[in-house]
């Protein structure tokens, strides 16, 4: 985190790797951008939730299937990430620009959501070997404007607090045959707690590149954030 003054007219902070004109929207050095979350805003989904940090725009749409627990993990649901960098976000994903970005995001999220300590993948299980939910995380970028980490994050985060997993009844029959019945009312379900699920926080380190990037105009500036820094640390922190 670092301060530059460019003139007295025209002060420019990088505040985690991101530049903001302190005549647009007041920001101290020490200010992080402000994070709007709305949940429930896709109509077909088990969750939902949209996240606006600054100009990054990010949707998350959840989906609960039923499927088989894995091998090695006969005793627990899990979940399946995608990431769509759509090319309308920004001109570097067209073509097949943002492939390589979704993949770091997306094994990013793997290695945060899929563990003991971060969701009770267990409460996901319906019948050891047998059955478990499965939650498919679907992710889109509609914007980027720098922290694609954090505000990604944030947003699988809130999509899976608003999911709903319906409530599963196992019946098992004389000759120990299991049927599968699903509670068809909304209220009888299944929420996931997501108070250990940490979220990400992007530090940028900026070097002696940085001098030669803030000659250039303010708006330019903006769309360089990202660049800014040879080397960007994400950290995950809980509270």
């Amino acid at each position: 985190m670092a301060s530059v003054a460019l003139s007295e007219a025209e002060k420019v902070y990088i505040v985690h790797g991101v530049q903001e004109d302190l005549r647009v929207d007041g920001r101290g050095c020490e200010d992080y951008r402000c994070v709007e979350v709305e949940t429930d805003v896709v109509s077909n989904t088990s969750g939902s939730a949209r996240v606006k940090l600054g100009h990054t725009d990010i949707l998350v749409g959840v989906k609960a299937e039923m499927g088989t627990p894995k091998l090695e993990r006969p005793n627990e649901g899990y979940l399946e990430f995608f990431v769509d960098c759509s090319a309308n976000a920004t001109p570097e994903f067209e073509g097949r620009g943002g492939d390589d970005l979704g993949t770091e995001i997306a094994n990013t999220l793997y290695r945060i959501f899929n563990n003991k300590s971060s969701v009770d993948l267990k409460s996901l299980c319906i019948s050891p070997r047998e059955h478990c939910w499965v939650l498919y995380v679907d992710v889109l970028l509609l914007e980027c404007g720098g922290n694609l980490f954090d505000a990604i994050c944030i947003a699988v985060k809130a999509a899976l607090f608003s999911t709903r997993i319906p409530r599963v009844h196992v019946l098992e029959d004389e000759e120990g045959s299991k049927d599968i019945e699903l509670s068809d009312d909304p209220y009888d379900c299944i929420r996931l707690s997501v108070e250990n699920v940490p979220c990400i926080v992007t530090l940028c380190k900026t070097g002696k590149r940085v001098g030669k990037v803030l000659h250039a105009s303010l708006q330019s500036v903006l769309h360089k954030e990202e660049s800014l820094g040879p080397k960007r640390q994400k950290v995950g922190f809980l509270g």
